[in-house]
């Protein structure tokens, strides 16, 4: 018996035309996927605390909706636009600020650093340079570069009016999918399921940990920082405290951090011989500086069991490859793509000599304990044998 003739025409019609849906939906979808993208990445951050507030509203969906969505514009929506929106507004204050801070005259270097070993004689030499020709004598090579720096950031913001716009559309969205969650995840679960049975729910679930994790370790740290920042700036008196903490957050968010903003204040505290004020700052730049080492390790962690360098170089490597959206997308992209070679090595493990027919490698039991369907499967087939 022949199989049956493949009808070529019908099927590279049928090819074509999935493809041209495809497309066409893309392009329909295209100005609202940030909106989409954002709001789902803060629906399923916050998914736990939207269970805990129904719990406590007497299970009332429609109310912890109402919540979770004012907590969002107050908490995270809000900041970020007013931050964007004050560096944008000021970007003017700012160019004029550094230009101010080059026009400042740098004392001879100390002594001592010409005498610390491989690095101590180039960087004292480096320093009296400056202190010769004086940082005004840079601005000119610097304002070019600062210039282009601030045409680009005002174009990705893409104007105030498009900002609001989009941030509108993202609460809308995220009021939306906090009503229909469980509707949402049973269809992405759906989806792994058919693409790859239960290691395809298994990565649907690791892209909700890896979401939920970048999104408590960076956002969180970031707020945390720029709030102990900005109390510091305005405690010792510096001037244009609001534009730097804004700023502070942005630097925070793009894992550059706030010492970009802070020593430099504390430089010029220094210099305008408020010593008292300026070692109180040095003191809260040094604890805001280094509180993300143990700050964001613990919230990724607690989100998600994933390497920090992965994590470092998903956020800055998606920041430059996708813009703001990258700082989620590319470290749940690079999550997805090391757990699947785990899997794939611990599978390549398993068909190895060394291990019995009955036995299973630790490796391949780590990696099927992240999904609790297939953890939950395996142990009612084991049961069926056993019975």
């Amino acid at each position: 018996m022949f199989p049956q003739q493949l009808d070529l025409p019908r099927a590279t019609l049928a090819v074509l035309f999935i493809v041209g849906l495809i497309v066409t939906s893309f392009l329909i979808l295209q100005p609202f996927l940030p909106a989409i993208v954002w709001s789902t990445t803060l629906v399923i951050a916050t998914w736990p605390l939207m269970l805990w507030v129904q719990e406590h509203t007497g299970n009332r969906r429609a109310l912890a909706v109402l919540i979770m969505t004012v907590a969002l514009l107050l908490v995270l929506i809000i900041p970020f636009w007013l931050a964007v929106g004050t560096i944008v507004a000021n970007r003017d204050q700012l160019t004029e600020l550094a230009r101010a801070a080059l026009s400042i005259r740098v004392p001879a270097p100390p002594g001592w650093l010409a005498e610390v070993p491989l690095f101590g004689a180039a960087a004292a030499e480096m320093w009296g340079q400056v202190t010769s020709a004086g940082l005004d004598d840079l601005t000119p090579r610097l304002t070019p570069y600062a210039g282009a720096f601030t045409q680009w950031f005002a174009s990705a913001a893409g104007g105030l009016a498009g900002m609001f716009v989009q941030f509108l559309l993202t609460t809308v969205l995220a009021a939306c999918i906090y009503a229909q969650g469980e509707k949402g995840a049973e269809i992405a679960l759906g989806f792994g399921r058919r693409l790859g049975g239960d290691r395809g729910e298994m990565v649907i679930l690791l892209i909700g940990r890896a979401v939920r994790g970048v999104a408590l370790g960076v956002v969180v740290t970031a707020l945390a920082q720029s709030a102990l920042g900005g109390f510091a700036l305005l405690a010792v008196g510096v001037p244009f405290a609001p534009v730097l903490t804004a700023l502070m957050f942005m630097l925070c968010l793009v894992q550059i951090g706030p010492g970009l903003v802070l020593f430099p204040a504390v430089f010029w505290m220094y210099y305008s011989g408020d010593t008292v004020w300026a070692s109180v700052l040095l003191v809260m730049a040094i604890i805001t500086v280094t509180m993300d080492n143990f700050l964001r390790p613990f919230l990724i962690k607690k989100g998600a069991d994933l390497p920090i360098l992965l994590i470092f170089g998903g956020v800055v490597g998606g920041l430059i490859a996708f813009g703001m959206l990258g700082i989620f997308l590319g470290p749940t992209i690079l999550a997805v793509a090391y757990t699947l070679l785990n899997i794939w090595i611990s599978a390549g493990r398993e068909l190895t000599p060394m291990a019995g027919p009955g036995e299973q490698s630790e490796t391949g039991e780590a990696v099927l304990g992240l999904c609790p369907v297939a953890r939950d499967r395996g142990a009612r087939e084991g049961g069926d044998t056993a019975a």
